[in-house]
């Protein structure tokens, strides 16, 4: 799984800190994207496949955050910390029922069989500081099983994107933030495209640090 529009919305649109962890982080891009945006951060990643580590942390070296950015091939439910985070951002596997993929590492990336989503509401609230924020980009039928876990494990929506691919089409992706603290929820919306080829004023304004074209 490399580079992908729910990942580039999700760097691009996520809260951040001085201290963030990005999990399930693939090639590194999220991580980089909130390297890149926060300055002063720290950003942790962590992935289950030892490939993936390895093509991130390869990533991360030969970009200008190497110092600030550091992966480790090791799965949510085994990390372990000595300071808290003030953002964690994913973007997390979200099929649950349909067929999966023969190729094991597409399964792992895809399918929530290694990261449910309760034990990513349950483990994040333990790595996230008191005011520290969860930021996940889902598609926007899993929002029902998105909100039951987080109710469980205690984690308020404080904010939320409908992201449509076009202005007549549905929303298919939603771009959310979740924190211990209650709080109004921020609503928005984003349209990625105007016309085939033609992105929203909304993207390029979103995107326009991290794309070389349109």
């Amino acid at each position: 799984m490399k580079v992908g529009t729910d990942g580039l919305l999700l760097g691009a649109w996520a809260l951040g800190g001085s201290r963030v962890l990005d999990i399930g982080t693939g090639t590194g891009l999220i991580a980089l994207m909130m390297a890149q945006r926060f300055p002063d951060a720290h950003v942790d990643a962590i992935d289950i496949d030892a490939d993936a580590a390895a093509q991130a942390e390869d990533n991360a070296r030969r970009s200008p955050f190497a110092d600030r950015v550091a992966v480790r091939c090791v799965s949510l439910q085994k990390f372990e910390i000595e300071r808290e985070y003030d953002s964690i951002v994913c973007n997390p596997p979200f099929f649950t029922q349909s067929l999966q993929s023969p190729d094991t590492k597409r399964t792992l990336a895809r399918h929530s069989v290694a990261l449910p989503f309760d034990d990513l509401f349950r483990h994040a609230r333990r790595l996230l500081s008191e005011d520290g924020v969860l930021s996940i980009v889902v598609p926007s039928d899993a929002l029902s099983q998105i909100e039951t876990a987080a109710a469980m494990n205690g984690m308020f929506l404080v904010r939320r994107c409908l992201v449509r691919t076009t202005r007549k089409k549905p929303v298919r992706r939603l771009l959310l933030s979740f924190s211990q603290k209650p709080s109004p929820i921020q609503n928005e919306e984003g349209i990625i495209q105007e016309a085939i080829n033609e992105p929203s004023e909304w993207y390029r304004n979103l995107t326009c640090d991290f794309l070389l074209k349109y």
